[in-house]
């Protein structure tokens, strides 16, 4: 068996970090060695990592990878390949592509369409719906992710809006709920405000007061308080406004069952930059004011926001024209999520070992995916070294996502992605893909 060994490593990990060297055995983490101590056994080539971190690979919880049937803007072997790009390892995808992912078929069908595309590992929510609640029980809990949950309408129209399919959802599901939370009833009011004053597609400046404070407030309150009502487990994804981390506690990841998601989307940018990026940062829920960002920031370095997500979400520019009606709402970031949060390290935000627990730890911990996002004997070999010191700007030519765009684009960065381990294969390496590579489905263990 192939033996690996990545050496002069500075290595980041459970909230530590020191220098030492890896040894890959196969797929699976042989050895974690301090400073110079030598591998146990010979290896048969050697990576030298002298001056990078070595982190484990990067786990996003919230992914649109739009396969199958919206594959125009992006697939899976696409958008996986960004992932590679970006040090994301592994991903879990949405329901909201077309079939939806609502029945049993269609989720069996898109294991075995991952099986074939995917460059890194995988797993897939199921899609809740006013309907289709009698088939939870069936799903397995060992292969699915979670069960997501849209009470707020978003691209695809999955809107769950029956107070009685609500209680049923949260009592029934037995797995985990990911919310997507905004009240449409809000939503609506605001909306018929603003084409009486602006027309039939106000400017994009009027999204986040469409798409407001509490609208997010309204739909995560309910949320919270249905989870606390049937001891449901529940993940509210995307939150945005600083309003809602009210709802959250302040403690240890084990000892919750009500957690929340913060997306790069949302901690990177904020309404002041609709002014140069227009409809290009137009996401449900909406970008809001810099006191929420900066709010949302904040809480990185505690308990309250537990994992950093993308809700990667690419659309051709075709699609993105117009204003706060017309624009589709979603934007591509998953190739560009790791480096994007190296530069609130750099901004003293938060600390490497912090960006670690939040992008790579915590959503293990949080799925309970079984043998990744740490780095231990015994688990599997997703890694990534990372250059912590390199300067250089996104360009159109080194996106990989099919959508061919990203609000990132002109963007100066100060950390690189210099290589990209799935399951002990090097699958990026120096600015390059190996597309032929497959990835693995995630288990759960529960």
């Amino acid at each position: 068996m192939k033996r690996t060994l990545i050496h002069h490593a500075t290595i980041v990990n459970e909230g530590t970090r020191f220098a030492g060297s890896v040894v890959i055995e196969g797929e699976k983490i042989k050895e974690v060695l301090r400073g110079d101590t030598c591998p146990s056994v010979p290896c048969d080539e050697a990576i030298d990592a002298h001056g990078a971190f070595l982190i484990p690979g990067v786990i996003d919880d919230h992914v649109h990878f739009r396969d199958p049937g919206l594959t125009h803007k992006a697939d899976m072997a696409t958008e996986t390949a960004a992932a590679a790009a970006g040090g994301v390892t592994s991903f879990m995808d949405m329901p909201n592509c077309n079939p939806q992912t609502t029945t049993l078929e269609a989720l069996e069908n898109k294991f075995a369409d991952a099986e074939k595309k995917c460059v890194v590992n995988y797993s897939f929510y199921f899609g809740a719906t006013n309907s289709n609640a009698d088939l939870l029980k069936q799903l397995d809990r060992s292969r699915v992710c979670g069960v997501k949950l849209f009470m707020g309408a978003s691209t695809g129209n999955m809107l769950v809006d029956r107070m009685e399919t609500l209680r049923r959802i949260f009592s029934e599901a037995g797995m985990l709920i990911a919310t997507h939370c905004e009240d449409q009833n809000v939503i609506r009011r605001n909306t018929e405000i603003f084409k009486e004053k602006y027309g039939g597609d106000p400017d994009i400046s009027c999204h986040p007061l469409i798409r407001s404070e509490e609208a997010c407030w309204a739909s995560s309150s309910l949320a919270v308080r249905l989870a606390e009502e049937t001891g449901a487990r529940l993940h509210i994804l995307h939150v945005s406004t600083a309003r809602e981390l009210e709802l959250f506690e302040d403690k240890p990841l084990r000892e919750k069952r009500i957690t929340a998601e913060a997306c790069v989307s949302h901690l990177f940018f904020c309404d002041e930059d609709y002014k140069v990026l227009g409809t290009r940062i137009k996401c449900n829920p909406s970008i809001k004011t810099r006191q929420d960002r900066d709010a949302l920031r904040a809480a990185l370095r505690t308990n309250r926001i537990d994992v950093i997500g993308t809700d990667h979400a690419p659309h051709l520019l075709s699609e993105k024209q117009g204003g706060a009606l017309k624009a589709v709402s979603g934007m591509p970031t998953l190739q560009f999520s790791l480096v994007s949060v190296c530069e609130l390290v750099r901004e003293g935000v938060i600390s490497m070992e912090q960006l670690v627990q939040k992008m790579c730890h915590a959503p293990a911990e949080l799925f309970q995916i079984k043998g990744r996002g740490y780095i231990r004997p015994g688990y599997q070999a997703d890694l990534v070294l990372l250059n912590p010191d390199c300067e250089w700007t996104v360009t159109p030519e080194c996106i990989e996502s099919r959508c061919g765009w990203s609000p990132m684009e002109g963007r100066i960065f100060h950390s690189k992605v210099e290589k990209t381990i799935v399951n002990g294969s090097l699958v990026y390496s120096d600015g390059r893909v190996d597309k032929s590579h497959r990835g693995q489905a995630l288990f759960f263990e529960r």
